[in-house]
């Protein structure tokens, strides 16, 4: 039963945050917070004159503010946390303040990318503009793979203003679907609403309070993370390793590309097995290798929250799924298994073993025992929506995209998977200290993924000689 709010037109034009939303906001601290950044790599060659410069970028994109509005938004916060904040136009905007221009020193190689990513991802966001950068990062002349030239894209945002989901309508708002799109029609006119008083907020906020104080999940959710805190602690964890523990300032991240048609192949070897079940198999393995090297591999399987967009994992091509419709779920990554073939089979055979959640405000992995009900989790592996077609800014072709997503405490590993131009990008993020080597990590998800394709292979190539005997 809703209670009778009387009506505010000042308030009730305005977006409020949701749970999900709030949740995130409440749950950063000083140490770990809810930003995720989108990281594209661009090759320049197919731009006109073979060259993008800052300005054009810049133009582009302050042409296209309005198709995404919480570009010039920030939050307006109730006095004394009595209710969600409010989304409200940011009348001293300034876009140069959120789009920057750097460049890696020589030799511009991947590690070196890897290392300004993660310290730009690990600052916190200015909360009180829009919460949003944009780094456009030049000097990447030394790496594998990629054209010579390139340069980067790394966006960085906050939960609360964005769901994980909406990541790949953000893409089409900031890339075209050809090199040399139709000109676009001028941006409309734009002028900042004046945010309501302190009054207006203050009375809703009291009015909520003492009409609903059970629908109070802002203020019941800055006093849980102390008493869930208070009431467990790590050995109620089952298993427990690295990764549960408090988490630091600090990020790391890698990556490594494979293309979809290894993991198909991958797939394939099991009967039933999906791709999301490869993807799964593959980081359980990498898993079970870096904690087998450290000496730190539990017995029993270790357990991923994974998030799944819509009913059916992955969202359809050319669909992004939205956040009421996407659930996450504890899957088993079957590290109890060595061989790489059995280790898939075991990742399918469980995969109905926990059911489905619906999106929580925070799905939280924190340094304590599951409740009732609950199964302990070690990681976060998210597939990230990426468009299918192929995306150019100002007409460099994107020829790599992934995420870094946030850790917590008690989450302290969590893999951004994407599917684009045939390629699969698993990336993940973590800890400096729980994770101090990030490069042999990444090495661990390769040595998984070749195994695991090594023997799809094989028994892929035994397939027709079997058939033949059998006829």
């Amino acid at each position: 039963m809703t209670p009778f709010i009387p009506a505010s037109p000042e308030l009730d034009a305005l977006q409020q945050l949701d749970d999900r939303a709030a949740g995130h906001l409440l749950a950063d601290s000083t140490h770990a917070n809810a930003n995720v950044s989108l990281i594209q790599i661009h090759d320049q060659r197919s731009a006109p004159g073979g060259v993008v410069r800052f300005k054009s970028i810049l133009a582009q994109l302050e042409q296209r503010l309005h198709l995404w509005p919480k570009f010039r938004k920030r939050l307006l916060r109730v006095p004394l946390g009595l209710d969600k904040p409010y989304w409200v136009d940011d009348d001293q905007f300034d876009l140069e303040y959120h789009v920057r221009h750097i460049a890696l020193p020589k030799p511009g190689d991947w590690r070196q990318f890897c290392i300004q990513a993660s310290r730009l991802h690990a600052r916190a966001l200015d909360m009180d503009r829009p919460p949003w950068e944009l780094y456009v990062i030049e000097g990447l002349d030394s790496f594998l793979d990629l054209p010579e030239g390139s340069f980067a894209l790394l966006l960085k945002t906050h939960l609360a203003a964005l769901d994980l989901a909406d990541l790949g309508l953000l893409t089409e708002v900031l890339c075209d679907t050809r090199a040399k799109p139709s000109k676009a029609a001028p941006a409309p006119s734009w002028f900042a609403d004046s945010p309501p008083g302190t009054a207006a907020l203050l009375q809703r906020g009291m009015l909520r309070s003492m009409l609903a104080p059970w629908q109070a999940p802002w203020l019941a959710g800055r006093l849980l993370p102390m008493a869930r805190a208070l009431a467990g602690g790590l050995t109620e964890l089952r298993p427990v390793t690295r990764f549960n523990s408090v988490v630091s300032p600090h990020r790391v991240f890698e990556t490594r590309r494979f293309t979809e048609q290894e993991f198909e192949t991958i797939a394939a070897s099991v009967p039933g097995a999906t791709f999301e079940d490869a993807v799964i198999a593959v980081c359980g393995g990498a898993l079970r290798q870096y904690l087998d090297e450290q000496g730190e591999l539990p017995e029993a399987t270790l357990n991923a929250m994974v998030w799944q967009a819509g009913a059916g994992g992955d969202a359809p091509q050319g669909k992004h799924a939205s956040a009421a419709e996407s659930t996450w779920q504890a899957r088993a990554l079957a590290t109890d298994v060595a061989d790489p073939a059995a280790r898939l089979a075991a990742v399918h055979a469980r995969a109905g073993a926990h059911p489905p959640v619906k999106q929580r405000p925070v799905v939280e992995l924190s340094v304590r025992g599951p409740a009732s009900g609950e199964v302990t989790t070690h990681c976060l592996i998210r597939f990230i929506p990426v468009p299918q077609a192929t995306q150019y800014l100002c007409g460099a072709r994107m020829s790599y995209t992934s995420a870094m997503l946030p850790i917590r405490d008690g989450a302290g590993l969590a893999f951004a998977v994407t599917r684009y131009d045939g390629r699969v990008v698993i990336s993940p993020t973590g800890c400096r200290e729980l994770l101090p080597d990030p490069e042999h990590f990444a090495l661990c998800l390769r040595d998984s993924f070749q195994a695991s394709l090594a023997q799809a292979t094989a028994k892929t190539k035994l397939l027709p000689s079997r058939r033949k005997k059998a006829a």
